[in-house]
């Protein structure tokens, strides 16, 4: 059985795991975005959107937990540079509709393939692991995440 000094010992050691991993994500996120001519809400906005191919602009702020004009001023330039579409919805004139281009899922993919960018880096850490690892691995933060969540909606 493990008591409250044991609990607290944990849950100290598991936060610092994660502060540590987000720090170094943070530092190779902005990295690669710089390497590659973008900023980090740039880059943010796209890793977003590129699994789903398109999204609205305010899903993609609920999701990224940018400020409004941010994601505006991310969004102005990777429609200038051709990665993004935006179009407005015709059921609410207000809100935008936004997707990858071709030429921005050929730059994502060109940035996935870059040595030394997190995609890489990400891949790289993963080949030690065994398949059952890495599910389990996702399985754990899968958990972790869907409890934190329904504690932030909770305490709203």
């Amino acid at each position: 059985m493990v008591n409250e000094s044991e609990k607290l010992i944990r849950s100290t050691q598991l936060l610092r795991s994660f502060w540590s991993i987000q720090k170094n994500i943070v530092r190779f996120v902005q990295k690669t975005a710089v390497e590659n001519g973008l900023s980090v809400p740039q880059y943010t906005v796209l890793m977003t959107i590129i699994l789903q191919k398109e999204m609205t602009q305010k899903q993609v702020g609920e999701q990224t937990f940018l400020p409004k004009s941010t994601l505006s001023q991310a969004v102005d330039g990777l429609v200038r540079l051709g990665l993004l579409n935006r179009q407005q919805l015709e059921s609410n004139r207000r809100e935008m509709q936004l997707s990858i281009t071709e030429k921005g899922e050929a730059f994502l993919k060109k940035m996935h393939l870059q040595d030394g960018g997190i995609h890489h880096l990400f891949q790289s850490a993963m080949e030690p692991l065994t398949d059952k690892q890495y599910e389990d691995l996702l399985e754990s933060h899968l958990i972790l995440s869907t409890y934190l969540e329904s504690q932030a909606r909770e305490g709203m």
